[in-house]
């Protein structure tokens, strides 16, 4: 690996956690409007205006707007964050888990755009739309060219919802052009990102994040995987940055009984607002693990600390990243929006585990997160520093501690090296993806024809296919020799082969073989 490689991994790494922890804890409040009375509020519209109307050049009064704001919110918590319109609507899509479209995801090949894959119960999938067709015209506006970007064709094939777009696609094997009709509709982003059974008394979920509809896709998730014999569920929450507080305690309420406090929240004038659970449970009778790591935040340290408050479940993995803020939407009025930290919430035995913060310091506030990486705690329970004046005890007798994070009933280390971090690196942030869009090109008839049983018996990442990934790499200045990781790579490359082929869940199901923290549920006597 070189030396450029060493340093861009982790930084994307960072980067992308800490965009995904601005989405933060989000609750529902009616919106307040924004006073102006204040001589001191008053000034900075002035000033504003001045440079409007009177500075000798032209200025965007827009642009310095926005670096204000964001400017003002730098010197307040770490996660009240400013979302600006140009991202807004992308930021809302993600929220409420779907958006309007056809419902595909793609590559610009060349100057062509090329389906990976049609999602599920969408228009797209209705219409007979396949893997590898490629789009060439939409209601006659052609889609190729060096010059179209992605933003642009996304723009054409989405639109309102019920409308009419004509396709004109290009099939491998067909010598004319074929035609689809589609209607836009609603398609789903999905937050529940897998669900399979890990034996015979086991379910496993991952959860990615919570958006509007994940309470909906985690009940759909376990009713295809109730059985009589299924007694026990592992619920994934690593890398969950969080979300809607709501679709977090409404999981909760399915496997808390009647009446016990699931949190509560307290903002600047000492108000508490409670949240109990509710007669609804449907797996109260279930024994319950949840998997976090140090990616693991707000939301979902909710759920974990719940589950561990009220001696629900059993807590896997490592300490979580430590987040207790509430965040509030609130509308700026040009299409753009603020969330801004309202509240802070606890846990039922009345722990808050935000890490401490200086306010205006949060490059202290995630350097001091990426300690954890140096300081041995990934590989030690015993170096996770706890505060014995935060220490709190559950109804059964369990010692457990705020300030910092949910810390685990069962420590799991991470001892992976460093090529192995690489790999599930490259498969969840989708640098394998690409790739095997093109093995899968060369012969989609073969695959396409493939049953999943056929599928996992197959040896289809060969050492060939491998060498070649190993040149794909090198064309983008990344150089490896996997070496010992061999076959770890190839598990992963299968998995994203699954994954494109036939969804998520079997994807899931095949990079998580050896799985540590899985195989640390597997060990207990359920």
């Amino acid at each position: 690996m070189t030396k450029r490689t060493k340093i861009w991994l982790p930084l994307i790494l960072a980067i992308t956690f800490v965009g995904g922890m601005i989405l933060g804890d989000i609750l529902d409040f009616p919106e307040n409007s924004i006073s102006n009375k204040s001589s001191k509020k008053q000034k900075l519209n002035r000033l504003i205006n001045y440079i409007d109307t009177e500075y000798v050049d032209e200025i965007n009064t827009d642009s310095i707007v926005d670096i204000t704001v964001n400017s003002i919110l730098s010197n307040l918590d770490p996660h009240s964050a400013y979302i600006s319109k140009s991202e807004y609507e992308a930021v809302q899509d993600n929220m409420r888990g779907d958006f309007v479209g056809i419902g595909i995801s793609f590559y610009k090949v060349k100057d062509t755009i090329a389906v990976i894959r049609t999602l599920d119960n969408g228009p797209g999938e209705s219409a007979g739309l396949k893997a590898g067709d490629r789009i060439l015209y939409a209601d006659s506006i052609p889609l190729f060219g060096e010059n179209m970007s992605n933003d642009s064709l996304t723009d054409i094939l989405k639109g309102p919802a019920n409308s009419q777009v004509q396709l004109k696609v290009k099939r491998n094997g067909q010598d004319d052009l074929l035609k689809f009709d589609i209607n836009r509709g609603v398609v789903p982003l999905k937050s529940v990102d897998a669900g399979y059974m890990l034996n015979d008394t086991i379910g496993y979920i991952k959860i990615s994040r919570f958006a509007e509809s994940t309470y909906d896709e985690f009940r759909l998730k376990m009713n295809e995987l109730k059985t009589p014999q299924m007694k026990n569920v592992v619920i994934d929450l690593r890398n969950n940055g969080g979300g809607f507080l709501k679709q977090a305690t409404d999981i909760l309420d399915e496997f808390i009984a009647k009446d016990k406090l699931l949190l509560y929240t307290k903002n600047k004038k000492g108000d508490i607002n409670e949240t109990f659970s509710t007669d609804r449970g449907e797996y109260e009778d279930q024994k319950v693990f949840v998997l976090i790591d140090g990616k693991t935040a707000s939301a979902s340290e909710i759920l974990a600390g719940a589950i561990q408050d009220n001696d629900r479940g059993t807590i896997v993995g490592r300490r979580s990243f430590g987040k207790g803020l509430v965040q509030r939407e609130m509308n700026l009025g040009d299409g753009s929006a603020v969330r801004l930290t309202v509240a802070r919430y606890y846990t039922p035995t009345g722990r808050s585990i935000q890490r401490p913060y200086e306010k205006g310091k949060s490059d202290a506030y995630y350097s001091k997160y990426m300690e954890r990486y140096t300081n041995g705690e990934m590989q030690s329970k015993d170096s996770i520093v706890v505060d014995d004046s935060l220490k709190y005890e559950t109804p059964g007798g369990k010692i457990v501690y705020g300030g910092g994070g949910i810390v685990p009933d069962i420590f799991v280390p991470r001892n992976d090296s460093q090529a192995i971090i690489d790999i599930k690196f490259m498969y969840k942030g989708g640098v394998m993806d690409r790739f095997i869009f093109d093995i899968l090109d060369e012969n989609r008839k073969f695959y396409n024809n493939l049953s999943i049983s056929d599928f996992m018996e197959q040896k289809l990442i060969t050492d060939e296919i491998m060498n070649r990934y190993t040149q794909y790499l090198g064309d983008y200045d990344m150089n490896y020799n996997f070496g010992s990781t061999s076959n770890i790579l190839k598990r992963y490359l299968k998995a994203t082969m699954a994954r494109q082929l036939f969804g998520s869940d079997l994807a899931e199901q095949i990079a998580n073989k050896n799985d540590k923290m899985i195989e640390a549920v597997l060990n207990q006597k359920n």
